[in-house]
């Protein structure tokens, strides 16, 4: 017997065949995950950032800057471990 095929039926088949759609949409970090990365961010020296969010894989830190430093960094932190694994001087 072969499963009944409803309305949602295609959709998630679609969901099925393209696994990293779902994946790739940017998404803010929920609470627990805003703490690790602001404990991450204050344990490599940064004391001030701007948007925060999720995007393919990997934490994306935008004008993250050092103390009275007037340098702006972009960062990538990498959500299992909650460590810096990028750090770019923003353009």
């Amino acid at each position: 017997m072969l499963p009944r095929i409803t309305k949602t039926g295609p959709l998630f088949l679609a969901a099925l065949a393209l696994p990293g759609l779902a994946l790739a949409q940017d998404r803010p970090p929920n609470p627990v995950e805003l703490a690790k990365i602001e404990i991450a961010l204050t344990d490599a020296g940064y004391t001030s950032w701007e948007e925060i969010e999720f995007d393919d894989g990997l934490w994306e830190v935008d004008d993250a800057m050092k103390g009275s430093d007037p340098t702006e960094y972009d960062l990538k932190i990498e959500p299992e471990t909650w460590t810096i694994v990028r750090e770019r001087v923003d353009d």
